[in-house]
């Protein structure tokens, strides 16, 4: 068998993904799983029932994963520091598989009684499942119904397919083979919500100049844009990402923009915002720049310098007074008085959405989030119709990946985004009427 093909397409690249093992003989096929993801640039952890450890050895998962394996009964330092939250949270999707009937039943009336349903129930995750078991216990109407259940929590299931059993049966209740299996995961990264929008977004810091050598700059490191601009691809979106100053490879399929002053970012909207529906602007662009830039380095002659700054122009308030406005979407770093200070900026600048979050300290379970970290917490503001007395709507997200958060803030914005088109349509309908 072939390794997965990687190309432009590969929505597995740096997803890190947790596959769960039950008590199965299909087992086997998650080692080769395993593997497959691996070549697939994705970061794999596996968690095992002691089931599973019946049918194949953590070990085999730990030199295939090269982490070690997560299991019940496992006290081993490498693991025990990683808590069933902590994984729940790393997760950008868990796959369990094989899934057993027993497994599934537990999840569908939300028992958590091992490592793996508990990590299943503590996560947000994107959670799939692939059946595997005797024909006869997947046709019984109990399994079918806990099925049905999984499905109505936003489950996805993968399977099961039809042919020779282990028990020497034919029948349906077989494991999807791993082609199957990793073309159904791949899917659960594309939404389509945002198919065929055109949406810009800046990242990261920008630098003004002092001198040649020196500049201005600050603390962003651009994690936060670029995993929303990586969210905004796989939902459908024709993506243009201006980026300052950042050492982040750019996403797939996404056209880059490399600036790295305020003015230069400034050029590259206004450039690009006549064909932009979407606008989302999580750059760190700094208020002010050097007045008079030296044009030789400024020697050490003095026991103090003065720097004569003077304002950048507001790039997300030009962009929301464009004749041609898109969605705007801006974002708030606070380190105090954060709702009020996000609500402020919503009304002054005229946005459609503002994404807020505390980079003054760490989060209440203390992992650190804002800048320079793989984690955030956000709160997002918008308003939720269109009358005169405008309603401020609102919606936390938890700490959480800066790639699974831009996930879900992508899921909100396509949701007020198609909401905003529809009543649109319905107002010049009725105007036209």
């Amino acid at each position: 068998m072939t390794g997965l093909n990687i190309n432009l397409n590969n929505k597995l690249d740096n997803k890190n993904i947790v596959i769960g093992i039950t008590g199965g003989i299909a087992a086997y096929k998650t080692a080769d799983l395993t593997r497959r993801l691996m070549e697939a640039s994705a970061d794999v952890r596996i968690v095992m029932t002691d089931a599973a450890t019946e049918f194949v050895t953590p070990l085999t998962f730990q030199a295939l994963s090269g982490h070690p394996v997560f299991f019940d009964n496992n006290d081993e330092t490498s693991t025990s520091g990683m808590k069933h939250i902590e994984l729940a949270r790393w997760a950008d999707a868990i796959i369990i598989a094989p899934a057993s009937a027993n497994t599934i039943a537990k999840l569908a009336h939300g028992r958590a009684d091992n490592l793996l349903t508990t990590l299943c129930l503590a996560s947000e995750a994107i959670k799939c499942f692939a059946p595997a078991m005797n024909r006869v216990m997947w046709d019984d109407l109990s399994t079918q119904t806990n099925c049905k259940t999984l499905l109505d929590k936003n489950w996805q299931q993968f399977g099961p397919a039809s042919g020779s059993q282990a028990c020497g049966e034919i029948g349906e209740g077989r494991m999807l083979e791993v082609d199957e299996l990793l073309t159904s995961l791949e899917q659960c990264f594309s939404s389509g919500a945002l198919q065929g929008i055109n949406l810009v977004i800046t990242a990261g810091p920008t630098f003004e100049a002092i001198d040649p050598v020196r500049f201005i700059g600050n603390r962003s490191s651009g994690r936060m844009g670029y995993a929303i601009a990586t969210a905004a691809q796989e939902a459908g979106a024709k993506v243009t990402l201006i980026s300052g100053p950042c050492h982040l490879p750019a996403p797939e399929s996404v056209t880059l923009i490399a600036v790295e002053s305020a003015e230069e970012m400034k050029q590259a909207v206004m450039s690009a915002i006549d064909n932009c529906q979407i606008y989302i602007s999580t750059a760190a662009v700094s208020d002010y720049r050097v007045e008079n830039i030296a044009q030789q380095k400024i020697k050490k002659t003095e026991d103090t310098m003065t720097l004569q700054l003077t304002k950048n122009d507001d790039i997300i308030s030009l962009v929301a007074a464009h004749k041609l406005k898109p969605y705007v979407v801006g974002f708030a770093a606070e380190t105090e008085n954060l709702i009020e200070n996000a609500k402020h900026k919503l009304q002054k600048k005229n946005l459609d959405m503002i994404v807020a979050n505390n980079v003054s300290s760490k989060s209440d379970n203390e992992t650190d989030i804002g800048f320079n970290s793989e984690y955030n917490a956000l709160h997002v503001f918008w308003y939720s119709n269109d009358t005169e007395d405008q309603i401020i709507a609102e919606q936390q997200f938890d700490t959480a990946r800066k790639l699974q958060l831009g996930t879900q803030l992508i899921s909100l914005i396509a949701e007020q985004y198609n909401t905003r088109k529809s009543q649109e349509t319905i107002q010049n309908a009725k105007n036209t009427a």
